[in-house]
């Protein structure tokens, strides 16, 4: 501990010299290595950090506070255990994790609430259409079912949008508004989906 602190000191001195340029009293060994110093590529490092070090100071006081956190008050994610029961009379929600922003999925997920659908919807919409399409937006079938959805003909999307054919957003607007007026949420859909092989 001695140690540290003759070494904190030595650095203040030397540090203080270097900023005043003035040698310290008794101290002629010191000051002559610290005349050098000061006047070389390590003086101007001392000084670049002890600018930084003033600069961080200043803006750390001049902080402060303009309003309280909001807290969230969204449902804990299911649990990892197989899911839930959903709404649609004893259909398994399955549990899923919110999937990447930019893709086809993280789409999905973002649009759930405006449709009225809670997150906890989210993995029934995600096994529903990793089935009926693996959510690619030019999926086709044999029976002319198209896109994500799987829209039968593919043309009922153009309702969502003139660039259904190669716009996953669209589809995904279209699949939401159809599940809702259908089966009133993704679990819904997707418990027929398991009872009878379509929704």
């Amino acid at each position: 501990m001695a140690t540290a602190a003759a070494a904190t000191v030595t650095v203040t001195a030397i540090a203080l010299l270097v900023i005043t340029e003035q040698p310290l009293p008794g101290s002629d060994p010191l000051g002559a290595a610290v005349a050098q110093v000061s006047g070389g590529k390590s003086g101007l490092q001392l000084e670049s950090a002890r600018q930084k070090v003033i600069l961080q100071t200043a803006a750390t006081e001049a902080f402060s506070v303009t309003s309280k956190p909001k807290i969230s008050n969204a449902a804990p994610p299911p649990s990892s255990s197989g899911g839930s029961t959903g709404s649609s009379g004893g259909t398994t929600v399955p549990a899923a994790a919110p999937p990447d922003p930019s893709s086809a999925q993280g789409i999905a997920y973002s649009l759930l609430g405006s449709y009225g659908f809670s997150t906890s919807q989210w993995g029934c919409l995600k096994d529903l259409w990793n089935q009926e399409s693996g959510w690619r937006y030019n999926a086709e079938n044999a029976s002319g079912a198209y896109g994500i959805p799987q829209a039968l003909p593919g043309s009922k999307m153009a309702s969502a949008g003139a660039d259904w054919l190669t716009n996953p957003t669209t589809q995904i607007k279209w699949g939401l508004g159809y599940i809702k007026a259908t089966y009133g949420t993704p679990c819904g859909a997707w418990g027929h989906e398991e009872a009878d092989g379509w929704y």
